[in-house]
């Protein structure tokens, strides 16, 4: 029998007293709901729920989901539906995956103004992608892009940037026909595409400054003069920002793959922690200073639970969003005029994904292999009916 895998509930029910103390007048509503439904994912405390498979007498009797988008035990299965959905929107060409980050010195308005700057972030980084794209001199087409906003780095430290997918190609201008990408190592000048990116968030941000949109508070009350604020953009304006492109990889298999890598993640999975022993977390991370290399960090458990915290968005706050000719509005029909040009047929969804993807999104039963598991009834742990154990196993899914 193996032991119990350390998971960041646990990190929460051990020290969550000892950080709401010590940070408990400053943490919004938001963050105490992740805070108490990550440490109740899963528990008794949520209830049960039974399952049967429709084939045999498996049963199954499992703990509720919290099914907060924070939890690192419910990304999962709500990955895979939505990587279904996606599945036929892809289409046979390469992509291309754009990262868009910011100046370290942004991050902390970022974070003051969450809602108004990621949404400015995700405007910045889809219409430069869209403006160079249409430019005849780099590709003459528009395009779609899947943006996903990402708010952390390994050390689970704030740091904003955008993960892009884009179709390595688009749509003539006058939709008279599909446009390739005329570089096989890269899409569009990653240059160009800097510059005016930060061009166009500096920009938003005056605008916003102009209009009052922008607070100024604690280590950040000194920006609030013109002229200290004027001087920042000044600065960031003078610099280059990091915006990576990597070469056009393959057709929509890989993008899936990219996909469930990117868009349902959180700050950090259960998987890569390690232990937690005298109020210290350990966990993997990779440091990107110094080529990624693999190593281990230790941090106090209630910094930890600050620097996870850190990473909850406002709610209702939508961080996977869809333009150009992936836009929601415009994209069954854009799609159809795409294929159309590339001679191709819509994919069956199921296809595009893994064998581990579809058994979990089908719920095949472990026992019988060819059944689907249903739930049958909800109920507290002391309500629920006690199955009959010589005719079929019994688990609590704590995975």
């Amino acid at each position: 029998m193996t032991g119990h895998r350390l998971e960041v509930a646990d990190v929460f029910h051990a020290h969550e007293n000892e950080f709401l103390q010590r940070w408990g007048r400053v943490v919004s509503d938001q963050q105490r709901k992740v805070l108490r439904d990550i440490g109740l994912c899963r528990t008794a405390a949520l209830g049960t729920h039974l399952e049967r498979c429709d084939r045999c007498s498996y049963e199954t009797v499992a703990y509720d989901s919290c099914r907060n988008r924070h939890c690192p035990k419910c990304q999962s299965s709500a990955r895979d539906r939505w990587l279904v959905k996606q599945a036929s929107s892809l289409l046979p060409v390469p992509y291309a995956h754009v990262v868009f980050t910011i100046p370290e010195q942004l991050a902390p308005l970022a974070l003051r103004k969450q809602r108004l700057f990621y949404r400015l972030l995700f405007r910045a980084a889809s219409e430069t992608l869209m403006e160079v794209a249409a430019d005849p001199r780099h590709l003459g087409a528009r395009i779609g892009v899947l943006a996903v906003l990402h708010t952390w780095s390994q050390n689970l430290q704030h740091h904003p940037h955008l993960h892009c997918l884009v179709p390595a190609g688009g749509l003539a201008l006058d939709n008279s026909r599909w446009i390739t990408t005329r570089h096989r190592g890269f899409f569009l000048p990653v240059r160009v595409v800097s510059r005016m990116f930060r061009g166009k968030l500096l920009a938003f941000l005056k605008q916003s400054y102009r209009r009052g949109a922008l607070c100024f508070a604690g280590k950040l009350a000194e920006l609030s003069t013109p002229r200290a604020f004027h001087t920042l953009l000044g600065n960031m304006r003078r610099r280059e920002w990091v915006v990576y492109s990597k070469p056009p990889f393959g057709g929509p298999e890989h993008v899936l793959k990219y996909l469930a890598r990117y868009t349902h993640r959180v700050a950090i999975s259960n998987g890569r922690l390690l232990s937690l022993d005298n109020g210290q977390v350990r966990f993997r991370w990779r440091d990107s200073r110094h080529n990624n290399r693999s190593s281990v960090m230790k941090l106090d458990a209630v910094e930890f639970i600050r620097r996870f915290l850190l990473h909850v968005l406002p709610a209702g706050f939508v961080k996977i969003r869809h333009f150009g000719l992936l836009a929601n509005r415009n994209r069954r029909q854009a799609l159809a005029l795409c294929r159309l040009h590339l001679r191709t047929p819509v994919a069956e969804p199921s296809s595009l994904l893994t064998e581990q993807q579809r058994s979990a999104l089908s719920r095949s039963c472990p026992q019988c292999k060819c059944g689907t598991l249903r739930v049958v009834a909800h109920s507290s742990v002391a309500e629920m009916p006690s199955p009959t154990l010589t005719t079929h196993c019994i688990t609590f899914d704590s995975s």
